[in-house]
């Protein structure tokens, strides 16, 4: 369990000593977890290694939307005010994330085509 912890808050670490040295404009969590599946696909992680504690995390993970959730009913009165703002922007953006999604699917498959032959 300790290296488990070790492991998972190092590569932590070694995010936020990305962030603070490069000045990248990345949440440190993300750049952690990016290393951790570099390092994973590298083989110097081993998954036996970390599996216990992250099973254990993804088991437990409606219990990470608590401190949001709070955080959304004290904002209750701004998301009130800009509703539709904010509705019309998650479907927009939604549709252009589906449809770009889309168009760079089909442009891979087609050139991994053109790659094979």
């Amino acid at each position: 369990m300790i290296r488990q912890c070790a492991i998972l808050f190092g590569c932590l670490a070694l995010g936020e000593l990305i962030v603070f040295l490069t000045g990248i404009k990345l949440p440190s969590s993300i750049i952690g977890m990016l290393l951790l599946t570099l390092f994973l696909k590298l083989g110097w992680i081993k998954l036996q290694w970390v599996q216990g504690l992250s099973d254990f995390l993804v088991a437990n993970l409606g219990f990470f939307f608590v401190p949001p959730g709070v955080a959304l009913m004290l904002y209750f009165d701004v998301i009130a005010a800009q509703f539709w703002p904010i509705v019309i922007a998650t479907l927009v953006s939604t549709v252009l994330v589906l449809v770009v999604t889309g168009w760079v699917h089909q442009l891979v498959r087609k050139s991994n085509g053109i790659f094979r032959k």
